[in-house]
């Protein structure tokens, strides 16, 4: 049964975010023990999937830099997949995006996250060469989509 999901643009302190985005780095902890850290830029604008009244996903919008922004921590809680809570966040920061200026969307993801890798691809984002950090980071994908 599919949830009624809102989804809405929080601060970076709010409770739910916050529990959110521990919940992600938990588990990207799991998938890559040898990681050390994944901060989170404090430009960083996040929008959250509310279903009755809990926060159960979250997406982040990097700034737009001449016309290219930035998806970062898509999370949704485990109990909350497979409703098409994640591809409703993609295309809210795709939407955000486009008002903010972007023409491209870029994004990382990793090798141990076959589901990610999977959805970013049905959504329209092309693998491109590693950006930035992910350069040296061997188990780093990263993907690409035109907003034009």
């Amino acid at each position: 049964m599919l949830t009624r999901v809102l989804i809405e643009p929080r601060p970076r302190d709010d409770l739910g975010l916050v529990l959110l985005l521990d919940l992600a780095l938990q588990e990207l902890f799991t998938r890559y023990p040898a990681s050390r850290s994944h901060p989170v830029d404090p430009a960083t604008t996040f929008l959250v999937a509310v279903a009755g009244g809990d926060a159960v996903g979250c997406v982040g919008l990097m700034p737009v830099v001449d016309g290219v922004g930035e998806i970062k921590r898509l999370y949704v809680r485990p109990d909350h997949r497979g409703q098409g809570i994640a591809r409703r966040l993609i295309t809210s920061a795709e939407a955000l995006a486009r008002h903010r200026g972007a023409i491209t969307l870029r994004l990382a993801t990793g090798s141990r996250q076959p589901e990610a890798m999977t959805l970013y691809q049905s959504a329209g984002y092309r693998p491109t060469q590693p950006y930035g950090k992910y350069a040296r980071q061997p188990t780093a994908l990263c993907y690409l989509k035109s907003l034009a």
